[in-house]
């Protein structure tokens, strides 16, 4: 009995010490896992492609990737030569002209708050607006400075960086079974069929956040400059641009690119056209997720809204930009994981039947269950 209970307690101790291990490994290493995690969704992504093409044009798979590959960058370089110019253009006006909006912004707020004394409160006891915003251009700048600048300073880490990602991804879609295969065979024998089907959920999972991804920044980005041109708001392109890239960032995205040309026209037109400018940015986002969506994904994406919304707060602060772009993956992967592992293997909560429900759902509101043999 004392013996059993030494053992146990043997056990715990070095089970702890093990996580204490993993957790110091993970914290010093966060930069580099990351940079995995980043080169894995790049991976799915040429993986999925490739897989098209082997099946619908029966070319050999080495083949095939490199037609996924370089028709990826034929395109991007094609949307490129085609929008970036005008988009540069436009930023670089705006931010030219940024000054001087602010000022009119500030001279509205002021002119206001003589009749609002809610926003008169706000702004402060002498109508200081151009303290609040000033303060919030700073924290801008701030933030840029601390995520992005140092950053794009060392220039040889980014390349390294860049081509190590690139890497890892073709080397990863090139023979994605060898890597999942590989990872199963960590794991004990009995429990292999729990990490394949992780692994299978996993990879349909990432797989339906890539493709929604790309098109909710598509579709928002193109809708936002048709809607803001026909608005008649300045820098129309430019702000599509920027709605398309902040797609990528749940609920801040959505509110900072609409807020942006909300208050650019707010002190050129009033409040009018500002409410006009917001209901544009409700609209585009309600359709992109109650219409196209459906109509294009037979699977999506359900993650908690305050999860993600955490989610991004947490990696922000963790990791920075880059942990912007990665969060909602993380998260969906993480939940993946947990359900799998903790409530189905170790608390034996299982549904009835018997496997785990893993984040994707059909566009009819069904659960999607990944089945896979031991």
């Amino acid at each position: 009995m004392v013996g059993s209970a030494g053992r146990r307690l043997s056990a715990t101790l070095i089970a702890l010490f093990a996580a204490g291990l993993v957790l110091l490994f993970v914290a010093r290493t966060a930069n580099a896992l990351l940079l995995l995690f980043i080169a894995i969704l790049l991976a799915v992504y040429l993986a999925a492609v490739t897989d098209v093409l082997v099946r619908r044009a029966r070319v050999i798979r080495p083949l095939a990737l490199a037609v996924a590959g370089l028709g990826t960058v034929g395109a991007a370089i094609l949307v490129g030569w085609l929008i970036l110019p005008p988009v540069v253009r436009q930023t670089e006006d705006f931010l030219t002209s940024l000054p001087i909006e602010l000022q009119r912004l500030e001279a509205f707020l002021i002119e206001r708050a003589r009749d609002y004394p809610p926003l008169e409160a706000l702004l402060g006891a002498n109508n200081e607006a151009g303290t609040l915003l000033d303060s919030t251009a700073a924290d801008i700048r701030a933030y840029l400075q601390n995520a992005v600048l140092p950053y794009l300073k060392a220039g040889g880490r980014f390349l390294v960086e860049l081509v190590s990602v690139l890497a890892m991804a073709v080397y990863l879609a090139r023979a994605p079974r060898a890597y999942q295969e590989g990872l199963i065979g960590l794991v004990p024998p009995r429990v292999r069929h729990v990490a394949r089907t992780i692994v299978v959920d996993l990879g349909d999972t990432l797989r339906a956040w890539i493709w929604a991804q790309l098109l909710a920044m598509s579709v928002l980005g193109l809708l936002t400059t048709i809607g803001l041109y026909l608005l008649g708001v300045p820098y129309a392109m430019a702000f599509g641009a920027f709605a398309a890239v902040a797609a990528v960032v749940p609920f801040f995205g959505t509110v900072a690119s609409t807020a942006l040309p909300a208050l650019f026209v707010l002190s050129i037109n009033g409040w009018a056209h500002a409410l006009a400018v917001v209901g544009l940015g409700a609209g585009v986002h309600l359709v992109e997720a109650n219409v196209i969506v459906p109509l294009l994904f037979s699977e999506r994406i359900s993650l908690p809204p305050a999860l993600t919304i955490l989610s991004v707060l947490i990696m922000a602060s963790l990791l920075g930009v880059l942990g912007l772009v990665v969060a909602v993956p993380f998260l969906a992967s993480t939940i993946v994981v947990v359900r799998h592992v903790l409530l189905a293997q170790i608390y034996g909560q299982y549904p009835s039947h018997g496997v785990p429900p893993a984040v994707l759902v059909s566009t009819t509101g069904e659960q999607r269950v990944v089945t896979v043999p031991p």
